[in-house]
């Protein structure tokens, strides 16, 4: 047999071995990809910005307060939170629980629960022009969160998010979200996440949501139709977008910012406007 001849033996055992591997690698490949869905769920997300994940929601003036609401804010006594107050364009006997001091010719109240400065409709000029805004700035922020297109995560675990490491991202469901176990969102400090949520929020008691990885409270967004229910002793962190109302049960915490269409309900919690 010719040396050439030879040679062309060897390629072709050559590569009929590397064929022997490659099949079963591809279809191992094949899956892991779309037969195991869970399996690539919590892959990293793309770029958007200077960090992975969507770019992030502009709050416009709506983020120079810890909670805005359109219908009120009523509180059980012994809450402390840090952050101004807002509500529009219902009047100030809507914020209930706070033991509010207007001092005369004041654009703004205060309260000893209240580290930070209280707003209302109907306080002098020009609050109520400034919570227009910010009422109007908050409607916008909604919808772009909700009008964000093309998730990376589509319906993840059906809503049930408990226990698991969310990396940044956009995550949406067309059902409600709900938190059962701890919950960690790890990413870099200019990573965002945007949670698309078309029912209710609710997280169980005890539990809390945390980030690891330099992960920053002011790139959190959770949008949501429904409400947003915080379980006793709870722990939140982000900006919560709700379109109806935000509840806290006794205890619970939140670092961030709470927006509502209606209004936010708090039993003794600690809210911090990170």
């Amino acid at each position: 047999m010719s040396s050439l001849s030879r040679r062309r033996l060897m390629f072709v055992a050559n590569h009929s071995k590397l064929g022997m591997w490659f099949i079963p690698l591809a279809l191992a490949a094949c899956v892991v990809g779309f037969g195991n869905p869970a399996a690539t769920a919590l892959s990293p997300a793309t770029q958007g910005g200077l960090g992975r994940g969507p770019a992030p929601v502009d709050l416009g003036s709506a983020g120079d307060f810890v909670i805005l609401a359109q219908s009120g804010i009523t509180n059980v006594p012994g809450t402390a939170i840090t952050g101004n107050l807002g509500v529009s364009p219902i009047d100030s006997t809507a914020i209930t629980g706070f033991s509010l001091i207007l001092e005369a010719g004041a654009t703004f109240s205060t309260s000893s629960q209240v580290t930070g400065k209280v707003y209302a409709a109907d306080y002098p000029s020009p609050t109520p022009a400034n919570l227009t805004a910010a009422i109007g700035d908050m409607e916008t922020a909604y919808l772009d969160a909700a009008g964000r297109l093309f998730p990376d995560y589509n319906e993840l675990n059906d809503g049930n998010i408990g226990g698991l490491t969310l990396p940044p991202g956009l995550y949406k469901w067309t059902t409600s979200v709900t938190i059962l176990d701890d919950v960690t969102l790890e990413g870099g400090p200019d990573d965002v996440w945007i949670f698309q949520i078309s029912g209710d929020l609710s997280q169980a008691n005890a539990t809390r949501v945390t980030l690891a990885g330099g992960a920053q409270t002011k790139n959190i967004f959770w949008q949501l139709a429904g409400v947003a229910a915080l379980g006793t002793t709870a722990h939140m962190e982000g900006q919560v977008l709700s379109k109806t109302a935000v509840t806290l049960n006794t205890g619970a915490s939140v670092n961030g910012s709470l927006f509502a269409g209606t209004n936010v309900t708090l039993i003794k919690n600690a809210i911090v406007k990170k």
